[in-house]
């Protein structure tokens, strides 16, 4: 009886860790998706920046007025 205690609680640690890799897999599914698109987006921001480089630069090339 004993043994087939422990292997009932073996079997229900194994279905919750499994149940546990799931829903691990479905976050770092849903991250990477976030990150790509992240990604995707800083890219477009650094290509606006490089086409208008007046938008970042315009303030560091004015002088300060106590020049």
């Amino acid at each position: 009886m004993d043994d087939e205690l422990r292997i009932v609680e073996l079997e229900l640690r194994y279905m919750q860790q499994q149940e546990l890799l799931q829903e691990l897999s479905e976050v770092l599914y849903e991250q990477q998706r976030e990150l790509s698109a992240l990604r995707a987006e800083v890219e477009a921001l650094k290509k606006k920046l490089e086409g208008e480089p007046g938008l970042v630069d315009a303030r560091q090339q004015e002088k300060p007025p106590h020049y």
